[in-house]
């Protein structure tokens, strides 16, 4: 589907972040706050003395961006609805599934772009010590997975409501779940109620194993491929969501 129309409604995506100061005050937070949890919370890059950034860097992520995506995507559709202009859009030449993929592209871009933005910790690391630059690599890439996948949820629940406050609560939660589906005190919870069978399918749902797998420097095609079936299937339901919209 990555036809011209989808690059024509990427470009447009694209442009509207920088055409508004919204996206640099958003880059800018992102950046302080990942500089500061990355120096002063929890073990802290020095305080560890180690020159790796797995627990002072990369272990921060899932947290900012399930505050700080959900705050990106509720405006993708909710906005376009509330001021009537989705429909216009759709008068264009260019199908439902182009527009979800353009919106999609233009929106991971800029997050990936934030993310990059990040390079002076690494060399900071870099320049005090020795890391593994082969993990930092993949933690970059499983960084720029979970927050492809935060997005998806997120232009899901801006589809399906017009008020960007509520689609900024219900992808909050969802991807809270999504986040917490593994952990201990969770799964050890549903094993009250549930088969232990159900319980291990319920935490393979979790964005955490599979984004801690990649951290560690191990790029598994499994890994890859459940965050690849997490956006493609968070897209579809936009898609379906926007169809049958447009139906009524």
């Amino acid at each position: 589907m990555l036809t011209q129309p989808t690059f024509t409604i990427a470009k447009r995506e694209w442009n509207s972040y920088f055409n508004s100061p919204v996206a640099y005050v958003f880059i800018v937070v992102f950046l302080l706050m990942m500089g500061f949890f990355t120096f002063n919370m929890g073990y802290g890059f020095f305080r560890a003395g180690q020159a790796e950034l797995s627990m002072s860097f990369f272990r921060w992520h899932p947290w900012l961006y399930l505050v700080l995506v959900p705050a990106t995507a509720m405006g993708v559709w909710a906005e376009e609805r509330r001021n009537n202009t989705i429909e216009l859009l759709f008068t264009l030449p260019v199908t439902i599934t182009q527009a979800v993929i353009g919106k999609f592209l233009a929106a991971w871009a800029f997050l990936v772009l934030a993310l990059l933005l990040t390079f002076p910790i690494p060399l900071t690391t870099l320049y005090l010590g020795d890391p593994d630059m082969g993990v930092v690599f993949s933690g970059y890439v499983g960084s720029a997975l979970l927050a492809g996948s935060y997005l998806a949820l997120g232009m899901w629940t801006s589809a399906i409501t017009r008020n960007q406050v509520v689609s900024f609560i219900l992808s909050v939660v969802l991807g809270l779940f999504l986040v917490l589906a593994g952990y201990p005190p969770i799964t050890d919870f549903l094993s009250k109620f549930m088969a232990p069978g159900l319980v291990n399918v319920i935490a393979g749902f979790s964005f955490m194993s599979h984004y801690e797998a990649i951290q560690r420097g191990v790029i598994d095609f499994r890994d890859l491929f459940y965050f690849a079936c997490v956006i493609g299937f968070m897209l579809f339901l936009t898609q379906q969501t926007l169809k049958a919209k447009a139906a009524n």
